[in-house]
């Protein structure tokens, strides 16, 4: 492996170890043994839950190609899974606020085990039925987990700031130092001890059926809304009317799918942009350091939550800019750097460059997890937390089945120019949403009084 790649990766990991070391009390945010306990419990189930998603991801693709399906065949699973996360995903996630976070979270749980389960299967149809569960398991992941979390943080009565330090904690082990190590331990299980591209998949089912054992075990349940006379439609409807009479709220839902289809975009992007003529990269060890400079964010976000200013929705216009401009460098080298015509052969003097970009790309997709999950935890109403969240990730699944679907349409800078344009128009966004939430406060019951009048309005002809 060529030194460039050592040398970036020692030199991520001594900055985000250099930041680790350096806090001191000005930057710690000072907790009790009681919340500690809380958060320590989160952070392992978490970890458990992300350790069960990582494990699956490098090698979902390999798996369908050994089984022997084209990639278009492996297109259309990968599309059925993003559908199926927006059309399935958005009832089940939104479930969780009527019949419980703890029960969304086991369903999750069972859910991917079960998806897991197809993988030992090479027939087309059972993979599809995996990928619809995924789907679901997905939506599940990124609502119900922190629906739960701010529920029970807020009924426990623990200061609000203390979420924060959670977020970061979260992002900074499940998106980054549990990635890292999923990616080896799957490289050993595939590579190394030679247990086939499934053994992945079967590693992940029981850290899933671990992080279960425990909530059973030590999660009490909470809701949003567990009105008797509130069913899905009206739910459905009352999230609609909270993004649409709130402002702060519907900024928060675009400005969310905007950074993330860009995320899932790059995820397609990075490998044909490093290697246009199958130069030989180490795609382990490049996710690796893409992890690391995630962790770099985390941490960096970490401080920047436990110091009061600049204020959360002031310094996510600057990450907006920074990933913005990242994403422009394929388009940069394109025009200043003379493409390599040779086939093969390590990785060329553009993709170098990219690299350095797509890190730092990384370190601000570090960032911003911790950092909306705050800006959520403040602007959502809890009545319908999961089911506003799962409403946010639909423009985000038919953003992602769209490029999908036409990935080989358009060159690859066009693609990284699109993505660009996205991410500046989340900072203007990001902007707008800091002006009004600096103006005059709104009640977070605003919401739920006008959908009552609303209702209670044909009574009163």
């Amino acid at each position: 492996m060529e030194f460039f790649y050592f040398l970036l990766f020692g030199a991520l990991s001594a900055v985000v170890a250099a930041l680790e070391l350096s806090k001191n009390n000005k930057d710690r945010i000072h907790t009790s043994s009681v919340f500690n306990d809380f958060k320590n419990n989160y952070l392992l189930i978490y970890s458990l839950m992300m350790a069960g998603d990582w494990l699956q991801g490098p090698y979902v693709y390999y798996l369908y190609s050994q089984y022997g399906f084209s990639k278009g065949d492996i297109g259309q699973l990968f599309i059925a899974g993003f559908g199926s996360s927006m059309l399935f995903g958005t009832v089940v996630g939104s479930l969780a606020d009527k019949q419980g976070r703890k029960r969304a979270c086991i369903t999750y749980c069972i859910t991917y085990i079960l998806s897991c389960f197809t993988k030992h299967f090479p027939d087309y149809k059972v993979l599809l039925l995996g990928r619809i569960l995924g789907g679901i398991a997905t939506s599940l992941l990124f609502s119900a987990f922190e629906s739960w979390l701010v529920a029970e943080h807020n009924k426990r009565g623990f200061e609000q700031q203390w979420l924060s330090l959670t977020f970061s904690k979260a992002i900074f082990l499940g998106n980054g130092l549990i990635a890292i190590v999923a990616g080896l331990l799957g490289n050993l299980l595939v590579d190394t001890l030679g247990f086939g591209p499934v053994a992945p998949f079967d590693a992940a089912a029981c850290f899933l059926a671990i992080g279960m054992a425990i909530i059973l075990a030590s999660w009490s349940e909470n809701y949003g809304d567990s009105s008797e006379n509130k069913n899905l439609l009206t739910q459905f409807r009352g999230a609609a009317v909270a993004i649409a009479s709130d402002e702060k709220i519907a900024l928060l839902g675009a400005i969310q799918s905007l950074f993330e289809g860009s995320m899932y975009t790059f995820v397609f992007l990075w490998t044909p942009a490093l290697s246009p003529n199958d130069e030989e990269i180490p795609h382990g060890f490049i996710f690796a350091t893409f992890m690391l400079a995630s962790m770099l964010g985390s941490s960096f976000a970490s401080r920047l939550m436990a110091a009061s200013s600049p204020k959360v929705e002031s310094y996510m216009q600057i990450v907006f800019v920074v990933s913005a401009a990242s994403l422009l460098l394929p388009i940069v080298t394109t025009l200043f750097i003379a493409p390599s015509n040779v086939k093969g052969g390590s990785m060329s003097l553009s993709g170098y460059t990219q690299l350095i970009g797509f890190c730092i790309f990384e370190a601000c997709v570090g960032i911003f997890w911790p950092s909306i999950m705050k800006m959520r935890s403040q602007y959502i109403p809890e009545e319908a937390r999961s089911t506003i969240m799962n409403f946010f990730r639909i423009p985000l699944n038919i953003f992602v089945c769209v490029v999908l679907y036409n990935v080989d349409a358009f060159p690859i800078t066009i693609m990284f120019g699109m993505c660009s344009i996205f991410l500046s128009v989340a900072a203007v966004l990001q902007r707008r949403l800091m002006v009004i939430a600096d103006g005059p406060k709104s009640k977070p019951e605003e919401w739920t009084t006008h959908e009552r009048d609303t209702e209670a309005e044909p009574l009163n002809d």
